[in-house]
């Protein structure tokens, strides 16, 4: 399991993120998140999971943990023709940069997130915007990378994976939010 950026030039500081060796850890963190939030980009209708889509997964998890789900570029639409209405869309810069408040929150009527699972960006749109996170927001939010390739900046991310093993950690995740 590779824990080297995907995009190698790019030096992330001292602190790099944990790898996520088992996705049962991401259940854990979920289940003890007060309130949690999840980041979902325009990858995460596109890419084939051995004939699903990310989004598919995202659902199950966020349907089973009653997880707010904020959509950036055209994820909205995706999410709206599976049956799914998610809590916002805005630019990806837009929640970053909201992400960094502390008082903030996507209801804007109860307690701040504090953890953000991120999936679905451009790798170096991510990059950015976990950087910015992990500079502005390290007190009160705590960051989980779900995508396909190592997130330095985030507290957690999976290694760089196959399309088979990341396809496979997903429906793992979304099983045990589910059996919860």
């Amino acid at each position: 399991m590779a824990a080297e950026p995907w995009q190698r030039y790019e030096v992330p500081g001292p602190v790099k993120a944990a790898v996520i060796k088992k996705p049962e850890m991401v259940s854990i963190l979920l289940k003890k998140a007060k309130k949690p939030i999840f980041i979902v980009g325009h990858e995460a209708a596109e890419i084939d999971l051995e004939g699903k889509k990310p989004i598919d997964q995202i659902i199950r998890i966020a349907r089973a943990a009653d997880i707010p789900v904020v959509t950036t570029a055209h994820a909205m639409a995706e999410f709206l023709k599976r049956g799914f209405k998610p809590a916002a869309s805005m630019t990806s810069m837009d929640i970053g940069n909201r992400l960094t408040d502390p008082t903030w929150s996507v209801s804007g009527e109860d307690e701040p997130h504090d953890l953000a699972l991120i999936l679905g960006m451009t790798y170096y749109v991510g990059f950015v915007i976990e950087a910015g996170l992990k500079s502005f927001a390290f007190d009160h939010l705590k960051t989980v990378s779900l995508d396909r390739y190592y997130q330095p900046h985030c507290n957690w991310s999976f290694p760089n994976l196959s399309i088979e093993e990341w396809s496979g950690y997903l429906t793992i995740i979304a099983q045990e939010m589910e059996n919860k």
